[in-house]
């Protein structure tokens, strides 16, 4: 008998495959038009952020693109060794296959060099999923992993459902046989990405999990529901909810269309900038112009930011990129 795991198809989870499938139906329309692999790096960042805070990295956004930049960050040395492992690993995500078990090994061992010893092999010892000092899931004894596993690739191999299903469902059994000493959570939301993203390349680019930290408690709740139930329904349709939602935060912010002279300003902030050497770098004298016609525009459309908007004519004030400034300096280039 082949292993098929336990999940039930409800409307709701049949509704947001389809509304999904629109979603991404019209994004590729426009993404074609914005040159959005251009947009690969910020949203890689920002897939490995939320990724990473899940599990509880506090690096910001902002001190990862320093690391995948090559600069010195001062953080702790373990999650500096996280973000740095994550960012070579989504380097070789083009080339492994989702449904290749040692491919997800490879992976394992790439996303925790320096961090376990058991990286890139199966655990050999037994764990449970803690919550504070709860444990709330025990998974299977070592012993059985590797035969787990094996059943799971098998399946996803010959699988006839809706890779938006299909890679919910292998997220969900991952988790619960939690096959490594640490970072599962992690590599299951690494290896669903890798299955979507087979399915439409778009999805390299959706960085679905920035939005599944912001519902990290729900998320470790349909997860525990899925296991109350012996049926996934509940992860597929959370899951489903999570990539919806973020298609259609994704959509508006392909092109941002800003004024040549917003656009000369967002083309020099590195970092965060004060006014004045904002106007040196652009080369302006005339502090009015710059405040009429770059700085207001630019934090009327939400491209930048104060870093005390509290206090805006404060002489400490600064200037920095929000996302949205971000795609737009993307787009233009």
């Amino acid at each position: 008998m082949k292993y098929q795991p336990p999940f039930t198809i409800t409307p709701e989870i049949l509704n947001r495959v389809a509304a999904i499938s629109e979603a991404v139906g019209r994004l590729t329309v426009l993404t074609d038009q914005a040159k959005a692999l251009r947009l690969r790096r910020i949203n890689r960042v920002r897939t490995i952020h939320g990724s990473l805070a899940i599990e509880g990295n506090t690096l910001s956004e902002a001190q990862i693109s320093a690391i995948l930049e090559g600069k010195r960050v001062i953080a702790p040395p373990r999650e500096v060794q996280e973000v740095k492992n994550a960012l070579a690993a989504y380097e070789r995500f083009d080339t492994w296959k989702p449904r290749v078990e040692k491919d997800l090994l490879e992976a394992h061992r790439i996303l925790m060099s320096g961090l376990i010893d058991e990286a890139g092999s199966y655990r050999r010892g037994g764990v449970g999923v803690m919550s504070g000092q709860e444990v709330i899931h025990m998974a299977p004894p070592a012993a059985r992993v590797p035969r787990l596993m094996a059943d799971l690739f098998a399946w996803l191999s010959t699988t006839e459902a809706h890779p938006l299903i299909s890679s919910s469902v292998f997220h969900y059994e991952f988790e619960f046989i939690h096959p490594f000493a640490d970072g599962n959570g992690r590599m299951g939301r690494l290896w669903q990405s890798l299955i979507l993203t087979r399915w439409n390349p778009l999805f390299a680019d959706i960085p679905v999990e920035s939005l599944i930290f912001e519902h990290q408690e729900e998320y470790y709740h349909v997860l525990r529901e899925s296991t109350r139930q012996t049926d996934s329904a509940p992860f597929i349709a959370f899951m489903l909810r999570m990539i919806l939602e973020t298609l259609t935060t994704f959509a508006p912010q392909v092109a941002p269309q800003v004024t040549p002279q917003v656009g000369d300003l967002l083309a020099v902030i590195q970092g965060e900038m004060g006014r004045e050497a904002l106007q040196l770098a652009l080369g302006l004298s005339d502090r009015k112009s710059f405040r009429e016609r770059y700085l207001k525009p630019a934090l009327a459309d939400g491209l930048i930011e104060m870093t005390i908007p509290g206090k805006p004519n404060s002489r400490l004030q600064k200037y920095r990129l929000t996302d949205k400034g971000r795609q737009a300096v993307v787009n233009r280039s």
